[in-house]
């Protein structure tokens, strides 16, 4: 087998994982938070790094645009895309506080972050976490294989197995995509 068979096989198994362990349940409960969030007028912030900054933005865009169908525009935020924020408060106040310092700003109670984070262990997501739990937001974790600090802070905690980052990015936006159409579905009536 080639390393890209051997890595397309094992993207198509942490895939099937999601099927088969029970994260169906925790998706929707998940997904019933942001819908019920924005039903009463509040909005989502996402945060994340590297490439889960890459899908805070997608899942973000998912909501504000549409993902499945025709509808109104939903309230949604990637706190990874205002270069002048981040640099002013990574410079001011540390790389740690970019995401919290936004929470703080951005955040009001009701409304919902999504932190994402790979290894479960990003101090800037952690803290992001942190500040939305101390404002009334609730808190929803995509992570990788392994407990994480964030397991304790979110009220949903969604883990994607995969011993490379790439696959449980992968799980992530499975996830994610899962989340904005059952979204889609409820504020249209449809759940």
């Amino acid at each position: 087998m080639t390393e890209i068979a051997g890595y397309l096989a094992a993207s198509a198994a942490a895939a099937a994982s999601l099927a088969a362990r029970p994260v169906a349940g925790a998706v929707e409960r998940a997904a019933r938070i942001v819908a019920d969030a924005l039903a009463s007028g509040g909005q989502v912030l996402f945060c994340g790094n590297g490439g889960s900054a890459a899908d805070a933005q997608h899942l973000a865009a998912e909501l504000v645009g549409r993902l499945a169908r025709e509808r109104s525009a939903y309230r949604a935020v990637a706190l990874t895309t205002d270069s002048s924020v981040l640099t002013a408060v990574g410079n001011d106040y540390g790389y740690a506080e970019v995401f919290a310092r936004q929470v703080q700003g951005l955040g009001r109670r009701g409304d919902v972050l999504v932190a994402i984070s790979t290894s479960g262990r990003s101090e800037n997501v952690l803290r992001a976490a942190a500040a939305a739990k101390q404002a009334g937001l609730a808190v929803i974790a995509l992570l990788g294989p392994v407990h994480s600090p964030l397991d304790a802070t979110a009220d949903v905690a969604l883990h994607v197995d995969g011993e490379l980052a790439g696959l449980v990015q992968q799980g992530h936006i499975t996830i994610g995509h899962a989340m904005c159409m059952w979204v889609e579905a409820r504020l249209a009536g449809n759940r």
